[in-house]
């Protein structure tokens, strides 16, 4: 059985219980999903929502855990917490780990927007292990967010935190505001980027977009 916990610690943070993928309330979290579920629930009544319809009888509480769970990123701290190592094989090369899966949610419509990260760095002293790449572009995703300012936090964080010979970020995602509101357009696709140090060498960019760009070998 699956677990995961983001406990209240010294700071007073709202604890978060996953388990088998449903939220479990715990401490803060029950009064916290009482206090969303009203304003959801004010919401429904002011759309003549009847709330004793059975398929909405429970949709308030339903929504607030959504809601924590979405937007857990703002709970787990300023930053996410990850491990270096000491790159003793002097690699100085690229390393890419592309078509990271997201799922964030518009800071604008609070609706939806999801696509796939491309994140690539050339190290200089500390590497990081491939596994902490997608959990730091997960730890971004889960709040209201901007695409813009997603791809410039992952590439900002890993600048900061490894200081490689460069960085960039390739962010490919779908937006909901934009096909089921609003404009209604489809399958329109928004890319962004953010680049730092020797990628603003276009040798050096060339080479990360070529190689993301390639087909799976498989």
């Amino acid at each position: 059985m699956r677990k995961t916990e983001f406990d209240e610690g010294a700071e007073g943070r709202t604890g978060i219980h996953e388990r088998n993928g449903n939220l479990v309330p715990a401490g803060q979290d029950v009064r916290l999903i009482e206090r969303i579920g009203a304003h959801v629930a004010g919401i429904m009544q002011e759309l003549n929502l009847d709330l004793d319809d059975p398929n909405f009888r429970h949709t308030p509480e339903r929504v607030a855990k959504m809601y924590l769970e979405m937007f857990r990123g703002i709970f787990e701290g300023s930053e996410p917490t990850i491990t270096t190592f000491p790159n003793e094989e002097g690699y100085h090369h690229m390393v890419i780990e592309r078509e990271i899966t997201f799922y964030s949610m518009c800071a604008h419509h609070f609706v939806p927007f999801y696509g796939h990260a491309h994140i690539g760095y050339i190290p200089r002293s500390r590497i990081v292990g491939l596994s902490k790449l997608p959990r730091i572009v997960e730890f971004y995703a889960k709040r209201p967010q901007l695409q813009e300012r997603l791809t410039e936090q992952v590439a900002e964080f890993l600048w900061t935190k490894l200081k490689p010979l460069g960085v960039m970020v390739v962010i490919e995602a779908r937006h909901l505001c934009v096909e089921m509101r609003g404009v209604k357009k489809p399958g329109a696709l928004t890319t962004t980027s953010a680049l730092r140090g020797c990628f603003s060498d276009r040798k050096v960019r060339e080479e990360f977009l070529a190689l993301v760009q390639r087909e799976h070998p498989w």
